[in-house]
C-alpha cells in the first residue's frame, strides 16, 4: 500500500509523540495501520509525504544513488538573483562537513497557489519575499533550509510538492489517499 499525506505544519513524521513536544504525529490522522513514512519532513515544514507498509521501498526512494528526485518550494526572504540560482544548483554548500549534491533551482513566478499556513509565516514589510523550487536527490536534515540560508535567503516556509512523478496536487492539508497504480508508477519512475 501507498498513500499520500498533505502533512501540514506542526506536524511530526512519525506516530509516537517526543517527550514534552508541542507537535502532533501522524497518529491524528487515521491512518492505516502498519504504515510508516518514507523520508521525513520537518515539523515545521509541509506538503507530500508518501506512507507505505512495503519494506524497501523506503531506500528505493530515498537512497541518493537511485536519483530519485524531490521537489521543494521555498518561500524565501528577498528575492534571488540568478547567481544565486546558480550557486544553489551547481551544489557543493556546506552544511555540517557536507558537500550538498547538484540540484534543479529556478524562481516560481507566479508564486504556488497554497493554502495558507496557519500559524501563517512572519512577514517583514521591509523585506519582498519570493518563492523557489529546488528539486533534489537528496534529503538531509533541513537541507533545504540550509541550502537557502547559506546563500543569504532563509527560508519562511518550506512545502515538498512533488515525489518522482507524483505531485501534491489539490490534497488538502491533513488529508490522505492511497494512490492508484498509474499514480504509484509515476511515483517509483
Amino acid at each position: 500500500m501507498l498513500l499520500a499525506l498533505h502533512k501540514p505544519y506542526g506536524v511530526l513524521s512519525q506516530f509516537t509523540p517526543e517527550p514534552g513536544s508541542r507537535w502532533r504525529t501522524l497518529a491524528d490522522f487515521g491512518l492505516p495501520k502498519n504504515v510508516y513514512a518514507l523520508g521525513r519532513l520537518d515539523a515545521d515544514s509541509e506538503g507530500l509525504l508518501l506512507l507505505s507498509d512495503e519494506p524497501g521501498l523506503n531506500s528505493r526512494l530515498l537512497d541518493p544513488k537511485n536519483a530519485h528526485r524531490r521537489e521543494y518550494w521555498a518561500q524565501v526572504e528577498r528575492i534571488p538573483t540568478e547567481e544565486t540560482l546558480t550557486r544553489l544548483a551547481r551544489g557543493g554548500i556546506v552544511i555540517d562537513a557536507y558537500r550538498t549534491l547538484p540540484c534543479r533551482a529556478r524562481l516560481l513566478d507566479p508564486a504556488p497557489a497554497l493554502p495558507p499556513r496557519d500559524p501563517p509565516i512572519r512577514v517583514r514589510l521591509s523585506v519582498p519575499d519570493a518563492w523557489l523550487s529546488l528539486e533534489l536527490i537528496e534529503g538531509k536534515n533541513r537541507q533545504v533550509r540550509r541550502m537557502t540560508a547559506a546563500v543569504g535567503h532563509p527560508t519562511l516556509r518550506l512545502v515538498r510538492a512533488r515525489i518522482g512523478g507524483f505531485t501534491l496536487g489539490d490534497l488538502a492539508p491533513g488529508h490522505w489517499r492511497e494512490l492508484t497504480a498509474p499514480e504509484r508508477a509515476t511515483v517509483l519512475a
